[in-house]
């Protein structure tokens, strides 16, 4: 027997989550549910640190404020501006902003 017909586009999948591409790629339509005892490779994982990278990035530390005035206000709040942008938590500023 032969099949005249081939199936088109996802018209043939009655379920959300399958594999497609020679089962090369896995497409998840429905909801994806990790539980606390599963495995996951080939993923990064935990929280960074600034030398590591993580599923998480983490900046360098950043001391509370003592700041008495509104200039060192300001200038506790720039260098925690640029610990975030130095994590790549935070787009860097473009070329010539100040």
């Amino acid at each position: 027997m032969q099949i005249i017909e081939t199936p088109v586009g996802d018209a043939t999948r009655n379920c959300k989550n399958y594999l497609t591409d020679g089962g090369d790629r896995l497409v998840i339509g429905g909801t994806l549910e990790v539980l606390d005892t599963a495995t996951v490779t080939g993923l990064q994982s935990g929280f960074a640190t600034e030398q590591t990278a993580g599923s998480v990035y983490q900046a360098a530390n950043q001391a509370s404020s003592n700041a008495s005035t509104i200039a060192d206000l300001k200038s506790d709040l720039n260098a925690l501006l640029q610990r975030l942008k130095n994590a790549g938590i935070m787009a860097a500023d473009e070329a010539g902003a100040s």
